[in-house]
């Protein structure tokens, strides 16, 4: 099932921010001196509002540090980064997680809803944790746009894979942030239903303006997005617009050609 087109108050962000998210910069480290580990080298990027950006390369290559960093999970060694204009680098630890709460939306590979809460209160939760009053009809409302209005008085227990996700999106999407980060959102799913689910996504950058940053190592997931960014070795290597699937694996198998050390964690990335 479509998402439905939401009313145009309740659409864009403020007009005066272009970027939905922007890194400045921005570099991480682990560890010092020799034996230090450079997660980032310096990422420099700027993402629309209502864009659908996926983030490919093989482990160990800073995919999960860069969606941790432009999230505001882990700060950075170095640089800045802004989320809907808001400088987030220097935040204290309460204001980043209350701006975490209210502005951004989290899909993971494991779903992570609470088995003992039905799906409303699934969906809810992100209101909750803000401290914000829930909202029953906004609930209702996103999960009729991933096609679960029937499902809200069930446990996600009740549910399949597919069905588990599309609550997680519901939830991600209920207060309406500035950016959807998903990690790996297809990778326990079956072919037909990581399709559905990035559908869903796409859907939600297309009707209801959601911009979503996507890590992945699945080309063919990669390819609903606007704009591919291979990492490698903590910088962004190469980048490509919107592409099918064999492009996207093709610009990826060079990249690793070039550098053999990445050849064989891409391998094993595919081997999964």
């Amino acid at each position: 099932m479509g998402l439905r087109r939401r009313r145009q108050t309740a659409a864009a962000p403020a007009p005066h921010h272009a970027h939905a998210i922007e890194l400045h910069g921005v570099q991480r480290r682990y560890g010092r001196g020799r034996t230090a580990v450079h997660a980032l080298r310096g990422i420099d990027l700027a993402l629309p509002h209502g864009s659908f950006t996926a983030v490919m390369g093989p482990s160990g290559c800073g995919k999960s540090t860069f969606l941790q960093c432009a999230a505001g999970l882990d700060r950075p060694t170095a640089g800045t980064v802004k989320l809907g204009g808001t400088e987030i680098t220097g935040m204290s630890e309460n204001t980043l997680t209350a701006l975490r709460r209210a502005r951004l939306g989290f899909v993971f590979q494991s779903f992570n809803l609470l088995p003992s809460l039905t799906v409303e209160q699934n969906v809810l939760l992100p209101m909750r944790l803000a401290g914000a009053r829930p909202d029953r009809h906004r609930a209702h409302e996103v999960l009729a746009q991933v096609g679960l209005e029937d499902r809200a008085r069930r446990r996600p227990g009740e549910l399949s894979g597919g069905q588990q996700q599309r609550v997680a999106i519901a939830r991600a999407l209920v207060t309406r942030p500035d950016v959807v980060f998903a990690d790996e959102p297809t990778g326990a799913l079956d072919t037909n239903t990581a399709a559905e689910v990035l559908t869903l996504l796409r859907q939600a950058v297309d009707a209801l303006g959601a911009t979503v940053v996507m890590v992945t190592h699945d080309p063919v997931a990669a390819s609903h997005a606007d704009r591919v960014l291979f990492l490698a070795d903590g910088a962004i290597a190469d980048r490509l617009l919107r592409s099918p699937a064999h492009e996207i694996a093709e610009r990826m198998s060079r990249l690793t050609a070039r550098t053999p050390a990445l050849a064989g964690a891409w391998a094993a990335e595919e081997a999964r």
